[in-house]
């Protein structure tokens, strides 16, 4: 009998033992070329470990959105959102009581002032939404009066509604990163319109607006997607490479070297390097006299937007 039990438990063992091993090996196959296949893996993984769950999202969102909230004395998001059509607090109130409150010579955006006058960078998080890195990155901006641009994949946004809803009512912008990322111009007409509408919709769906504007995956373009996308696509000047190097001090050290008044600067979302590089790089800027804007907010201040125009940057 004993012979018997312990000839079953060396069995059992072996079992375990063969599927660990199968699914390191399994991960240790997954070698990412670029952003797009990394999304590939991250999504396996996140159905793998059911990270995409729903309530595990509006949780961590919950928890950033009061951290938030008690940094800048703002409502709920869900409050915003209901009470205030997508303004937030700052900026309700500041509508209430007329324009004699604005600040001589700033203009009131996203809840908090803008000097139009002084240095702005616009800081860019393309391939989420994902709300570990993404909510990461609000916290701070928001803790230091800045607000970023995410720019996302349609096929991503419903599993981080609370994240997107989140972005929309503190005043980040949400920019359209095609539907499913894939690379432009290895497409035809029709499929480029396809992907950029799709995205459109599922962001629109969600906040009830769609992006104003739009990122090409990898940048990559030619004539057709050019004379297919009618919105302004907007790509960048400082590049951190985070997504190949996954290292936060290589991106914080990119961008303070060569960040200027008007830089548009590139990182992704998907990353936890990107977030330690970004929870960096916010009051670094900030103590270096930079404002922390939007691209449509930078736009709005160096000359506008144009749809079916490339820019790279937005320097006076």
């Amino acid at each position: 009998m004993r012979k018997t039990w312990k000839m079953r438990a060396a069995a059992l063992l072996l079992t375990a033992v063969c599927t660990v091993g199968a699914s390191f090996a399994a991960y240790a196959d997954d070698v990412p070329s670029g952003p797009a296949s990394d999304m590939e893996l991250i999504q396996r993984r996140e159905q793998a470990s059911g990270s995409q769950n729903e309530a595990g999202d509006a949780q961590t969102a919950a928890g950033s959105e009061n951290h938030a909230g008690a940094a800048e004395g703002q409502q709920t998001t869900e409050n915003q959102e209901t009470g205030n059509n997508g303004q937030t607090a700052s900026e309700t109130q500041g509508t209430e009581q007329g324009d004699s409150q604005v600040p001589d010579g700033m203009v009131a955006s996203g809840g908090r002032y803008i000097d139009p006058n002084a240095p702005m960078v616009a800081l860019t998080f393309d391939d989420g939404p994902y709300a570990p890195v993404g909510n990461r990155i609000m916290d701070c901006a928001e803790q230091y009066g800045g607000r970023v641009t995410f720019y996302v994949v349609g096929n991503r946004v419903n599993s981080y509604k609370s994240e997107i809803q989140r972005m929309y009512a503190n005043g980040h912008e949400i920019g359209n990163h095609t539907q499913d990322h894939k690379y432009l111009q290895k497409l035809g007409a029709q499929e480029i319109r396809q992907q950029v509408e799709a995205c459109n919709q599922a962001v629109a769906a969600i906040t009830g607006e769609a992006p104003k504007t739009v990122r090409l995956p990898g940048g990559g373009k030619n004539s057709t997607v050019l004379a297919n996308i009618s919105q302004p696509i907007v790509l960048w000047n400082v590049d951190t490479l985070d997504w190949k190097t996954r290292n936060a001090a290589s991106s914080v050290q990119t961008v303070l070297n060569q960040v200027k008044d008007g830089s548009v600067v590139l990182m992704h979302e998907l990353y936890n390097a990107s977030g330690d590089a970004a929870v960096t790089i916010i009051p670094a800027l900030v103590e270096r006299g930079y404002q922390l804007v939007t691209v449509s907010e930078l736009a709005q201040f160096r000359g506008g937007l144009a749809g079916g125009t490339v820019y790279y940057s937005f320097h006076k």
